[in-house]
């Protein structure tokens, strides 16, 4: 929030940024942005990576190939240690971030790692969290890369209900 001349509070008031990461080095910029408005509001920062199902084409040609209970064995199994993995390199690159600016620390509040359809769980974790803003990585990709978006971006922005910062990666980078 902003005050007034009057001392009059003004603007939103931001207590829980939404921050989706894929784990790039664009999301590692991303999460800068992110840390320097949750310091900047006093919020706390919930940190979201979705870890894409396979399609059902391929989900269905791996469960033939394996067989559909050792596919959900090996699944079980692994799952967990991909989670563990996830959380860990998220930790390290947000005490990295602390490190490299101290000057603006930030409370991560939760590390939530999900499997499903990343624009879902994004859309889903953004309402159920009720974050009072949402930061994502933008991609352009190919011919049009400096006109669009990237598809996850863009429909985040179209579908979510709060208010959207999307970070892209500078040319100088």
């Amino acid at each position: 929030t902003f005050e007034s001349a009057s001392g009059e509070k003004m603007g939103p008031e931001l207590k829980n940024i939404l921050y989706a990461t894929d784990l790039s080095e664009t999301a590692r910029y991303a999460l800068k942005y992110a840390s320097t408005i949750a310091n900047r509001f006093g919020a706390a920062i919930t940190i979201l990576h979705v870890l894409e199902e396979l399609s059902p084409s391929s989900l269905g040609l791996v469960s033939e190939i394996v067989g559909k209970e050792r596919w959900a064995d090996l699944k079980k199994r692994n799952e967990e240690k991909v989670i563990t993995s996830i959380r860990t390199r998220i930790e390290d690159v947000c005490n990295e971030i602390s490190q490299s600016i101290p000057e603006c620390p930030f409370i991560v509040q939760e590390i939530i790692v999900k499997t499903g359809h990343p624009v879902d769980q994004i859309i889903h974790y953004a309402e159920k969290e009720d974050c009072d803003m949402f930061v994502i990585v933008s991609y352009g990709q190919g011919i049009f890369s400096e006109a669009v978006l990237g598809s996850t971006s863009w429909r985040v922005l179209r579908q979510c209900t709060k208010p959207v910062l999307v970070v892209r990666l500078p040319k100088n980078a």
